[in-house]
């Protein structure tokens, strides 16, 4: 095989091409949901949504600022080099002569280590790193928690809408074939024109529900997207089963509620407990502070810089540094009473979220019940009205009934089947307002 032939590089450059194109393609199918349920598009959202992947970086930042506190703890060691010039000796008068001092060229090389043995900040930062860490942590699970509830209320409205699209289309199915039902018999002159034109403008009015419908679904998907960063541009295919999600809507609403279960909550009582340090280290503050230093230090001098290095008077020393604030005009005093306060107003936020939690789950609750009930009696008046519509069908197709009624049972049958699946999305959106407001919603 020549490679010089145009064909052959033409082959090669296909190939290759084609190798390098396949990961990239790869790699954007995985990036898109396609036949998506509700576990996957929750999962894309975790991955992919900006204010948890902030809550993330800003959990990654607590994490290394509390090493950098607890870095005081470590010695500290420091070097600095030294070179002075000097133009002008200074000099002093000695027993009336003016005597000058020093050389002309000064250098210096200094090593210091210093080691904390009791500092306030870095005990502090000991003591309170495991609940620093977990009001971190909290903030990232809320924030998960607050966009797995919102992502899945959405999806279920969603779905509703969708459900509400399959109606209208069953109903356009259904009144076309009326339609031609009643051409054809008013054709044969068994029926005037009222009962053709009543199928017309029922039809015609069912059609354009279904255009309605279809924009709020597109509205709703828009929303959808945005709530998980999902590509604008980019299809969103969903996938459900109504059978499935309706085996899902049963909850036990005879359980006694533990509030501690809330991230809210476990974050407040974290608070309360950075809250208390913080009073303690007031009170460090009336305790001296202990260091431990050294140094070790060459000095260099001589009046020609060329010389100045040949030569060299070292110094080094070691000692302990003890500092006591005496008098600071009753600041201590007053920092102390700020941090009692601060801990009472926890303590009354902990009382205040604990009375909201139970409020709120109350009234979830509730209205999870009202749609539960809802929801049966729906369930129950949809397929009446399917039965009455096939019984009213052959009646009217048997000429017992008129076009008014059946047009009346089908528009009952299509409201209920519309009411049906709004409440059974909606019982599905009040189970996770009931699990939210009880803290049980959990993320894998």
């Amino acid at each position: 095989m020549r490679i010089g032939n145009p064909f052959y590089q033409l082959l090669l450059l296909f190939t290759f091409g084609s190798l390098m194109v396949l990961p990239v393609m790869a790699q954007q199918q995985d990036s898109l949901l396609l036949e998506a349920q509700l576990p996957q598009v929750l999962q894309y959202a975790l991955q992919n949504q900006p204010a948890v992947n902030q809550a993330k970086i800003n959990e990654d930042i607590t994490r290394l600022q509390i090493k950098n506190r607890l870095a005081d703890w470590y010695p500290q060691l420091n070097f600095n080099y030294i070179y002075q010039h000097n133009f002008q000796l200074p000099s002093n008068v000695i027993g009336g002569n003016v005597v000058r001092f020093g050389v002309n060229n000064t250098s210096a090389l200094q090593f210091t280590a210093s080691q904390n043995i009791f500092n306030r900040d870095a005990l502090l930062a000991s003591r309170t790193q495991d609940d620093v860490k977990l009001v971190a942590e909290k903030a990232t699970e809320n924030a998960r928690i607050n966009l797995v509830s919102s992502v899945s209320k959405n999806f279920y409205d969603l779905l509703a809408t969708e459900e509400q699209r399959k109606v209208i289309n069953e109903n356009i199915i259904r009144l076309n074939r009326n339609l031609k039902d009643a051409r054809s018999r008013y054709d044969a002159g068994i029926v005037d024109k009222t009962d053709y034109q009543r199928a017309t403008i029922a039809l015609n009015n069912a059609i354009a529900s279904k255009r309605s419908v279809e924009e709020n679904i597109l509205a709703k998907l828009a929303n959808l997207k945005y709530l998980i960063n999902y590509p604008a541009d980019k299809t969103l295919s969903i996938s459900y089963d109504s059978a499935t999600l309706e085996r899902e809507i049963f909850l036990d609403t005879l359980k006694v509620p533990e509030y501690n279960n809330r991230v809210e909550l476990q974050q407040l009582q974290a608070q309360l407990r950075l809250q208390q340090a913080n009073v303690s280290y007031v009170k460090w503050s009336y305790l001296p502070s202990v260091t431990a230093n050294g140094s070790y230090i060459q000095n260099f001098q001589n009046d020609q810089f060329t010389k100045l290095y040949s030569q060299n008077f070292p110094n080094s020393f070691a000692g302990i540094t003890l500092g006591l604030p005496i008098f600071q005009g009753g600041k201590r005093k007053n920092n102390l009473s700020i941090a009692k306060n601060q801990v009472s107003l926890t303590q009354l936020s902990i009382v205040n979220f604990i009375n909201q939690a139970s409020s709120e789950y109350q009234t979830a609750l509730s209205q999870y019940k009202s749609g539960l009930s809802n929801y049966q009696a729906l369930k129950e008046n949809m397929l009446l009205a399917a039965d009455v519509y096939r019984i009213i069908e052959l009646q009217y197709k048997n000429g017992i009934k008129t076009y008014l009624e059946l047009i009346t049972a089908e528009t009952d049958l299509r409201t209920a089947q519309i009411n049906y699946f709004t409440a059974l999305y909606g019982l599905l959106s009040s189970k996770i307002d009931v699990q939210r407001a009880e803290g049980i919603i959990r993320i894998q």
